[in-house]
């Protein structure tokens, strides 16, 4: 779909995710226009985007030759651990911040953190990293304080500006930030040996990461999906959003806090195997395969596509336990989380920094290669024989994917195409 320079999509996705109200008038016409200081500090999703996208290619880089034990980091994390923890509370939680600092003006008509406060977050943000890598150094109680600290400001802030502008239907996000900051000081708590380490904090942050996915992407996907179609003058639309939505929504959440707290059980398979089905079903009805044409949707769809397959087999597993179960967790991850996350902060940026909404190249090639990243990642499950190769092919896809969306998208991250008040929300 192509959008003319400087006019938001319709409905974005503050109005997709509450498709009875439409987003109040945003108050920062004017103020916006009147905003100093440089452009990369004028909105979330400036930074936070640029940030996630370095960190997830640079902690993927380190990772692999501390498997292979040529580097070491002064972490109390060890080398799995702390790759799933950078994964799940860098990499994510900033695409995360880039998201909610984004969308939140737009749901409450507020003026977005900017400037000075915005560039204190990102520092907060900054500092975890350092104090993770380091945690053997300032000691883990201190690097735990100043990482959770991130996600506390993140979450005080979405509550204050939701709260400000009787935001209620919006609220429930709050509660998601404050499960995240529960699995983040879980895995904390593991390396401080308050708790046992079997793994509780990643597995709760994976199990929010499907939940965003689920509720998010559920909303804008088929949104998104009719908005282009109707234009296109086709008929056949996505099914709206309903009853079947929320009852697979409910299916993810139940299925995967069993998960998250009694992986091996047979009713978390159970539960697993069924909010897989539902989901998929749930994806069918999106019309996904009217989308081809369009890069900026099918990247939606298929992203989303990973989280039933990943769903099915972490369920799979419990019936047969030889599959093993980092395939279910590999593409939720790798499949789930780095394809929406890329799709998401591509559609994003464009469409806040006044470019049309149609995929060039470059981008429909970063969509390619991290769905490369995730099929090579599964493969190096399933076929142990050739595991290194496969991995090593996966983590070059994947540091490759973001690399190319920083060179791609930067430089739109550091300056004003578009004056006008972005009172457009989140496409």
């Amino acid at each position: 779909m192509v959008v003319k320079s400087g006019e938001p999509e319709v409905p974005d996705a503050a109005a997709a995710h509450s498709p009875s109200q439409t987003p109040p008038a945003a108050k920062t016409t004017g103020n916006w226009e009147r905003h100093g200081g440089p452009p990369i500090l004028r909105h979330g999703f400036r930074p936070f985007f640029l940030v996630s996208a370095l960190w997830a290619g640079t902690a993927v880089a380190l990772w692999l030759p501390m498997l292979l034990g040529w580097i070491g980091l002064p972490s109390a994390f060890d080398s799995h651990a702390w790759h799933a923890h950078e994964m799940i509370f860098g990499f994510v939680a900033a695409a995360v911040a880039g998201f909610i600092l984004t969308a939140i003006p737009n749901w409450t008509g507020r003026l977005p953190l900017r400037g000075l406060p915005l560039l204190c977050l990102l520092s907060v943000w900054f500092a975890g990293r350092l104090a993770v890598a380091f945690s053997l150094t300032i000691g883990p109680t201190i690097a735990a304080a100043i990482d959770l600290a991130f996600l506390i400001l993140l979450v005080g802030f979405a509550l204050r500006e939701i709260v400000a502008g009787r935001n209620w239907q919006n609220l429930p996000i709050g509660f998601v930030l404050f499960g995240f900051i529960a699995a983040n000081a879980l895995m904390h708590a593991e390396v401080l040996d308050w708790i046992g380490a079997d793994g509780i904090g990643a597995r709760l942050g994976i199990a929010i990461i499907a939940l965003i996915i689920s509720l998010i992407g559920g909303r804008i996907i088929p949104s998104f999906t009719r908005n282009w179609l109707v234009k296109r003058g086709d008929t056949v639309l996505p099914a709206p959003f309903g009853r079947f939505d929320r009852l697979c929504i409910v299916l993810v959440l139940i299925a995967m806090a069993v998960w998250a707290v009694r992986p091996e059980s047979a009713f978390a398979a159970g539960i697993l195997v069924l909010a897989g089905l539902a989901s998929l079903v749930r994806w069918q009805r999106w019309q996904w395969h009217r989308t081809l044409a369009e890069p900026l949707l099918w990247s939606l769809h298929l992203g989303f596509l990973w989280i039933p397959v990943g769903l099915l087999l972490l369920g799979t597993h419990g019936f047969l336990p030889l599959l093993p179960t980092s395939a279910g967790l590999h593409a939720l991850t790798t499949g789930g989380a780095g394809s929406m996350i890329l799709a998401v902060m591509t559609r994003a940026t464009l469409g806040h920094t006044g470019h049309e909404l149609h995929a060039d190249r470059a981008t429909a090639a970063i969509y390619l290669l991290i769905f490369a990243a995730a099929v090579l990642r599964l493969a190096a499950v399933f076929l142990p024989f050739v595991h290194w190769p496969l991995l090593m092919a996966s983590a070059a896809a994947w540091i490759t994917a973001f690399l190319l969306f920083v060179v791609r998208y930067a430089p739109m991250m550091f300056v004003v195409r578009n004056q006008r008040s972005p009172n457009g929300a989140m496409t």
